[in-house]
């Protein structure tokens, strides 16, 4: 899910939320996010957060990046936290 907060947050502009099947998987994509971020845009990253716990973040300035287990997901519900943001795109 693509959201943009910019209306509501002073500290960036859009979330990325996004779950993984595994914790494998969950660091594979913050790698990805990192490694396309810096190749395609120049951005470096900084990422926090362990696949252990279910949730890594990604930090790129304008765009943080979401990583969640689907039960850390369930659990933070950052959808309803943030429903005053606009859901630009919402993939399944």
């Amino acid at each position: 899910m693509l959201m943009d907060i910019q209306d509501i947050a002073t500290f960036t502009d859009y979330f990325i939320l996004c779950s993984g099947s595994s914790e494998r998987m969950i660091e594979s994509l913050a790698d990805a996010v990192l490694e396309n971020a810096k190749k395609e845009f120049q951005m470096i990253g900084k990422k926090e957060g362990y696949a252990q716990g279910g949730w890594v973040l990604v930090d790129l300035g304008d765009v943080i990046v979401h990583l969640f287990s689907p039960e850390q997901r369930d659990y933070y519900r950052l959808e309803e936290l943030w429903s005053q943001g606009k859901i630009l795109l919402r993939l399944q």
